[in-house]
């Protein structure tokens, strides 16, 4: 899996110009799903992700987790966070997952996290779609396959 997560004051996904969901104080997750990952691997990311120490507290020191804040969380499937652009100019998505196994994947994870804090608000699958956010920080973290 590939993720970036932007800490974010809010945050909501379009489709067709509706929003689809929004969120307020929390993480935006873009999750990219490669073909070696499992629902094994996705557990070990969505622990990490939800017990990183990453919003302040009351001295201004990044000792928060999400859970800590009761933070919001919208997920947004991205296979091209898979882009290899080693070879001429056009990215290759050769390492990326196939639909079906990213589709299961994804709902697995938004299913997890749900699970664990309630609320989760996602885009959809494969839908061309707008993205905006207020950034808090800024704070991005990239996870990958190096994280474990």
């Amino acid at each position: 899996m590939r993720i970036v997560i932007q800490r974010v004051l809010e945050a909501k996904v379009k489709v067709e110009e509706k929003t689809i969901g929004s969120i307020g104080k929390g993480l935006l997750i873009f999750l990219g799903v490669g073909k070696e990952d499992t629902k094994e691997i996705a557990d070990r990311y969505i622990d990490k992700i939800l017990k990183m120490r990453i919003f302040a507290d009351e001295n201004g020191k990044t000792n928060l987790s999400l859970q800590d804040i009761q933070g919001e969380v919208l997920v947004v499937s991205q296979f091209t966070l898979y882009a290899d652009c080693r070879r001429g100019n056009r990215p290759d998505f050769f390492h990326a997952g196939g639909a079906d196994q990213a589709r299961e994947l994804y709902q697995y994870v938004l299913d997890k996290i749900e699970d664990r804090i309630g609320k989760v608000e996602a885009g959809v699958f494969g839908a061309d779609m707008e993205v905006s956010l207020v950034n808090d920080g800024p704070f991005t973290i990239v996870l990958d396959e190096n994280l474990f």
